[in-house]
């Protein structure tokens, strides 16, 4: 097959970072299986099967999808219609606006908002008059960009309907809502989607596809001289594949951050780990391509570990793609480690890392040890490399590639969380999230960091406090940097409504930090993304405030403010003011790092 090209290859490749990309759209992607005869790459859709229930109902109701680019909602507009009778002769002619007559209703597809013509956009005022329930007879099933939906309907004309269904469709997105009681209307975010549960059920698609049964035959399939799709491929699917994994956990800690990867990108990304290599035209393999690299010794370059952050791409192209730069937002292969440095470059000779470096290293022929990064060590350490750039290029690519072989045995010996920018990132989703998600209780110590961290940003003082969540202002301006003057002791443990807790919001998957007052008043919450946590950490580990995210350190002040406003509020329902006296209570640092304070009286 190394002679000709894979038809499979061929459409596979067309979902990578190319000039044009023609499988990113639904629209094309039935006319390129039909000309190549492929196998498409089937996802999941998770909410085909209500939308099915709903429009076959006796009393079915208009549905909007909407997301970014890429998240699927057309695909979903043509899987609805194939399912409920439509043909695919009519679907793919094109238009923008079909129907279909079911159970004596109209139900009236609008595959893509932003085609529609101004006159077409018309249709829209019919959907008000459904959604009130004035045109009971007649449906909708609408795709449309999120960041096109409410423009679409402000740019008609503003019946009284049209007014109130605007402002549902802006109340839905806003609370992230799918519908309101009483109205005749579901909307579906499909931004919502989680793409770390979606990524390991689409590479499961991508690597069983019988497409692949086309490389059987290829002489380059097995031996010395392997072809890299078929290694890349081999690295993806065995078991557990560390790869895999390590890559969810990565766009779970986009999700938590709130970066969303569409569907499309996800593709992208799967496409070029598998065939990305920079010296082939468009930067992806085609099969042609193989013997070539093969005979110039250029196989590494096609690295499953390189093409994770696209760096097969000129740097220009790999900016303009959102998956490449969520990913590359940790820093890995850029942060340095000094155990695994050290495993790199001094392995080979140093007894206590050699065990490691022949595991980790010497066994990975292809991509680890290759000729090209033992030349270029070789040259480092004796000084005679005059260009010291080459080799720490190939550093970054060694130090990327343990991110993804490290088993989990060692991650924590070998700290690999730290060739990335948020050094507690895997100790936030093994120890805080998924303990959540899982509705099990965090473990006390990781509260008591956070008490600590949130202490030393609001008092501006170095103190060891972490059983006590410490309010304190200047006297004038509770934001300032340094607060000397105690407000109030919050109990870390449950003592009369009073504590301080991590917990799950189920409603919206986010994690947040919460601080009780009492019973009768509501708590008081921080979201705790990924970037809070780290900063907040960082913090209770000796970091500067400033010094890591300045805008994290504004929004714990915020937060202060808010938990200040709350015990004002406490104070207000127990009327314990005294009018004619009040203390100041003076903050001072023992020896111990503890906060102690003296009363002052003021008459």
């Amino acid at each position: 097959m190394a002679k000709g090209n894979s038809n499979w290859i061929s459409f596979l490749r067309q979902y990578g970072p190319i000039p044009r990309n023609d499988n990113m759209y639904d629209e094309t992607i039935q006319r390129i299986i039909k000309k190549k005869k492929v196998t498409p790459i089937k996802i999941e859709m998770i909410y085909l099967n209500q939308l099915l229930q709903n429009f076959s109902s006796e009393s079915p109701v208009s549905v909007i999808l909407t997301g970014t680019a890429g998240d699927g909602k057309t695909y979903y507009c043509r899987e609805v219609w194939k399912k409920l009778g439509g043909s695919e002769e009519q679907w793919a002619k094109n238009n923008r606006i079909n129907e279909l007559l079911l159970n004596g209703k109209r139900i009236i597809f609008i595959k893509d908002l932003s085609e529609l013509s101004s006159d077409d956009k018309e249709e829209l005022i019919l959907m008000a008059d459904s959604i009130a329930g004035l045109e009971n007879k007649i449906v909708f099933l609408i795709a449309a960009n999120d960041g096109q939906l409410l423009d679409s309907w402000k740019s008609i004309r503003q019946t009284y309907n049209v007014i109130i269904a605007r402002k549902l469709i802006e109340d839905l997105l806003i609370n992230g809502k799918r519908q309101k009681e009483g109205q005749n209307l579901w909307l579906y975010n499909l931004s919502h989607t989680n793409s770390a549960h979606l990524f390991p059920k689409v590479i499961n698609e991508v690597l069983h596809n019988p497409g692949w049964e086309e490389c059987r035959n290829c002489s380059f399939s097995t031996g010395e001289q392997i072809c890299p799709i078929i290694e890349n491929k081999r690295r993806l699917e065995s078991d557990n594949s560390l790869i895999v994994k390590r890559l969810t956990d990565l766009l779970t800690l986009c999700e938590v951050n709130e970066l969303h990867l569409p569907l499309r990108q996800l593709l992208l990304l799967i496409a070029n780990m598998l065939l990305g290599h920079p010296g082939v035209k468009d930067r992806l393999l085609k099969c042609s391509d193989i013997p070539k690299i093969i005979e110039k010794d250029k196989v590494h370059l096609a690295s499953i570990y390189r093409n994770i952050f696209g760096e097969n791409l000129q740097d220009r192209k790999r900016d303009t793609i959102d998956v490449f730069n969520m990913i590359n937002k940790f820093g890995i292969g850029s942060e340095t480690n000094g155990i695994i440095d050290n495993i790199l470059i001094y392995g080979e000779d140093d007894e206590k890392y050699k065990e490691l470096y022949e595991k980790l290293v010497i066994t990975d022929t292809i991509y680890g040890a290759d000729k090209k990064f033992i030349s270029e060590k070789k040259a480092y350490l004796e000084g005679e490399n005059l260009d010291k750039n080459k080799f720490l290029d190939l550093l970054k690519s060694q130090r990327q590639r343990l991110f993804f072989v490290i088993p989990p045995a060692i991650e924590e010996e070998l700290m690999i969380w730290r060739l990335t920018t948020f050094q507690f990132a895997g100790e936030f989703l093994k120890e805080v999230y998924r303990p959540l998600h899982e509705e099990k209780r965090v473990n006390s110590q990781y509260i008591s960091r956070m008490v600590k961290g949130l202490n030393r940003t609001t008092t501006g003082l170095l103190v060891e406090d972490k059983d006590r969540l410490i309010l304190s202002t200047s006297g004038n301006h509770s934001q300032a940097k340094i607060s000397r003057i105690l407000e109030e002791f919050i109990s870390v443990k449950p003592n009369r409504g009073e504590y301080v807790k991590l917990e799950l919001d189920k409603e919206n998957s986010k994690v947040y930090l919460a601080v009780g007052f009492s019973n009768d008043l509501p708590p008081v919450r921080l979201h705790l993304q990924l970037v809070r946590y780290e900063f907040i950490s960082r913090v209770a580990e000796g970091a500067l405030p400033g010094s890591f995210s300045r805008e994290c350190y504004e929004d714990i002040l915020a937060y202060k403010s808010k938990l200040l406003k709350r015990l004002e509020e406490r104070r207000k329902t127990e009327d314990d003011a005294d009018e004619n006296i009040s203390a100041l209570k003076l903050l001072k640092v023992n020896e111990k790092g503890l906060v102690e304070h003296k009363s002052l009286e003021v008459f």
